[in-house]
């Protein structure tokens, strides 16, 4: 599942449509491994690396990540992750950035500065940031790099890669919010 969707994603990346809207068959493929992987957790809890191996937690991360359109499969993951990383199943980092992600789908601030994006000038930077004078701190304890390390990586990374920002921000804007209502983030 996890070898479908990034093949998936590098081939809509190669020819730059991966960055224009959430493209169909990237949801496709987001929605069908997130069914599976909720199947997998109704039947036996978090697949964690003493069941299933790091190669494998690694790749149920990667599905729960992905599922963004289900917003019920990601919220029952994090809760998942969350006891999962209390038995040392899986790393710490794992939860936080699933947290990180649906607070921002969900209109709240992140709280370990995960999530990023383009702002209206065209630079890539964090979404906001609950307490951010303590995400240092936070990302520390649960084996993430300082904030401000992982944004020049990740910067350096974009303008290494095709994505580029959004030649209408604001029109971006509305489009992310319309959808986020449409798939049950936002009311």
């Amino acid at each position: 599942m996890a070898a479908r969707d990034l093949s998936v994603r590098e081939e809509l990346a190669a020819d730059g449509s991966l960055f224009h809207r959430y493209h169909p068959r990237m949801q496709e493929v987001h929605d069908a491994n997130a069914g599976r992987l909720a199947s997998i957790m109704d039947q036996h809890g978090w697949p964690g690396e003493p069941q299933v191996g790091k190669g494998g937690a690694e790749a149920a991360w990667l599905i729960a990540q992905h599922a963004i359109a289900r917003p019920a499969v990601q919220r029952a993951a994090l809760t998942a992750l969350l006891e999962a990383t209390k038995r040392g199943d899986v790393p710490a980092f794992q939860a936080a950035m699933l947290e990180d992600r649906i607070r921002i789908f969900e209109g709240r601030p992140q709280r370990y500065g995960t999530q990023l994006d383009w702002d209206v000038n065209g630079a890539l930077n964090p979404l906001p940031i609950e307490e951010p004078d303590g995400v240092d701190d936070r990302r520390r304890m649960v084996g993430l790099a300082p904030l401000e390390r992982e944004l020049a990586e990740r910067r350096r990374a974009m303008t290494e890669g095709r994505e580029r920002p959004p030649a209408d921000w604001p029109a971006r804007q509305r489009e992310m919010e319309a959808w986020l209502r449409a798939v049950g983030w936002r009311e």
